[in-house]
């Protein structure tokens, strides 16, 4: 009876197997006709897809360039008028650069200039002054004081005239960028430049001034040299007679 039982069993755990056994192979075979499926419609997706472009090949990389810039191109919406006016306001900005340069180098030249010629004067005045009561090796030094400030003044004359040819060159360049910055829609650019071709007059007014005053006291103390000179000539002229008068009576 007892080996019936576990016969019984036996059969029961079989049968169990064997339905479990069919259960797991037919999920087997879903889950691989499954896979198979999937893998066929991954391949057919993959074929249908673009691989991206071999970068290393220039006429790739042109071609993502302009997409690339084709694309900024459409977000940003630049129109040629946009393009010519972002351009007008370039040239206005360096050409504003150029004044300002050319305006702080001339302003320096003019400054130099001017101490140049009052240094000049004033040894020139003390060398007048002191006609007659120097030593020839006093006398020669002040020369060579007012030779050496006279070439440092001509030197930066000239360097002030080459200052205002660059100067006047900048201010008509800045009035051109004005005109076309205004003719191309950037008005403010424009206005801008504008104002500072004045800003730079005004800077040079100053030294300009302190420049013209320089060059009329020079004149005026050329003037003073002239008389100077010749007072002292002329009583150099009288010492001489007064020498001359006094050997002849003491002959007598």
């Amino acid at each position: 009876m007892q080996a019936a039982r576990q016969c019984s069993v036996c059969a029961r755990c079989a049968v169990g197997g064997l339905v479990r056994n069919q259960t797991d192979f037919s999920q087997l075979q879903r889950r691989g006709v499954a896979s198979i499926r999937f893998l066929s419609s991954s391949e057919s997706r993959r074929s249908t897809v673009h691989r991206p472009a071999d970068l290393t090949n220039p006429t790739n990389v042109s071609l993502a360039s302009l997409s690339l810039g084709h694309g900024l191109w459409q977000v940003e919406n630049l129109s040629h008028d946009s393009l010519i006016r972002r351009a007008a306001s370039v040239v206005t900005d360096s050409s504003s650069t150029f004044l300002s340069q050319a305006t702080l180098a001339l302003s320096d030249a003019l400054t130099d200039y001017s101490k140049a010629v009052h240094s000049r004067i004033a040894f020139q005045k003390r060398y007048l002054s002191s006609l007659g009561k120097l030593s020839p090796a006093e006398e020669g030094s002040l020369q060579q004081s007012i030779s050496s400030w006279r070439a440092e003044a001509a030197e930066r004359q000239s360097e002030c005239k080459r200052y205002e040819t660059t100067w006047n060159s900048a201010v008509n360049l800045c009035k051109i960028a004005a005109d076309a910055a205004y003719s191309s829609g950037a008005q403010q650019a424009s206005i801008s430049i504008r104002t500072n071709i004045k800003v730079a007059e005004s800077q040079l007014e100053e030294a300009r001034k302190l420049s013209a005053e320089a060059e009329k006291k020079l004149a005026e103390t050329k003037v003073e040299e002239i008389e100077r000179m010749a007072e002292y000539a002329a009583f150099l002229e009288g010492s001489d007679e007064y020498e001359i008068q006094e050997a002849y009576l003491r002959e007598d």
